[in-house]
């Protein structure tokens, strides 16, 4: 019965998915040549990291010479590298200002993006516009100031100095991405505290905070990489005590020319615990930044 049920059946049932539906086939195809657009832009990316990655592995002479895939890998580079500068001592400096300087930013733009999506004023919104409109001036417009004022002060070359300087380099995003993961928050559970007794130091600890956890990570992480890649303050308020990776990265260029190969080992040392704590911490970072993006 089931088999002659099966043979009666119109030949259109089957007719191959994509014959009865074309539109699938367009679009499988579609998602074929993304999926190649994709993977090409993120090669194109990724080829520099890459080509200074193999620099490293090279000799002086083979590294100015004509470009080739073919040497033979030596690590002549990285023991010249670590024989002229300590790396230890520019890695613990690296990350001791980074993630004292995003501590110190989360601390002080947890409360203000508090009150700011909870309990905002007319002046709200112009803060924060003022507030991003610092990240529009250029450092150098403000190096001499800060540059006397810490020597005044004497946080020249030191790691307080820099968390400082970086603190509030990363202050006007950190607020601004927890007032956007703040203002998703439904007020319900809020005043839904509030009716139950909690204070106001309770609601943010017991009810915002993990809540809100995802954004707040996803921000953490982005400011550990931007303190973690700031040059700029850290080669004119350091010389040597202090300096982090970028400073070190520096140290490799001289008046009379680049050392492509010792450059090169230099920079990947530099970058590379950044990118594994990148690579280890994507899954939070894309699932902080997608917070709230569905109700």
């Amino acid at each position: 019965m089931t088999t002659a049920r099966t043979k009666s059946l119109p030949s259109s049932h089957a007719a191959p998915l994509t014959q009865r539906a074309p539109w699938l086939g367009i679009l499988r195809s579609r998602r074929l040549w993304l999926g190649v657009l994709g993977w090409s832009v993120a090669l194109l990316i990724f080829f520099p990291i890459f080509w200074m990655v193999l620099t490293g592995f090279k000799t002086e002479a083979e590294a100015i010479a004509e470009p080739s895939l073919v040497f033979s890998p030596t690590l002549e580079s990285y023991d010249a590298v670590q024989n002229r500068a300590g790396y230890a001592r520019f890695a613990i400096n690296s990350v001791v200002v980074a993630f004292g300087s995003t501590l110190l930013a989360l601390l002080i733009a947890i409360p203000a993006a508090y009150s700011m999506a909870f309990l905002p004023t007319r002046r709200t919104k112009g803060t924060l516009l003022w507030m991003l409109s610092t990240k529009m001036l250029p450092p150098v417009g403000v190096l001499v100031p800060i540059y006397l004022l810490f020597r005044d002060v004497g946080l020249l070359d030191t790691r307080t100095g820099l968390v400082i300087v970086y603190t509030l380099m990363n202050l006007p995003i950190v607020v601004w991405m927890l007032y956007t993961f703040f203002k998703d928050m439904p007020r319900d559970i809020l005043e839904a505290g509030r009716m139950d007794g909690a204070s106001t130091l309770q609601e943010v600890l017991y009810l915002l905070l993990p809540l809100t956890l995802p954004g707040i990570a996803s921000t953490g992480l982005l400011s550990v990489i931007l303190s973690w890649n700031e040059a700029f303050w850290s080669l004119n308020l350091t010389s040597s005590q202090a300096a982090p990776l970028t400073a070190y990265i520096a140290s490799f260029s001289s008046p009379e020319g680049l050392f492509w190969a010792k450059l090169s080992a230099a920079s990947t040392m530099a970058i590379a615990p950044i990118l594994v704590f990148g690579w280890l911490t994507q899954k939070q970072m894309v699932r902080g930044l997608t917070f709230g993006a569905v109700k």
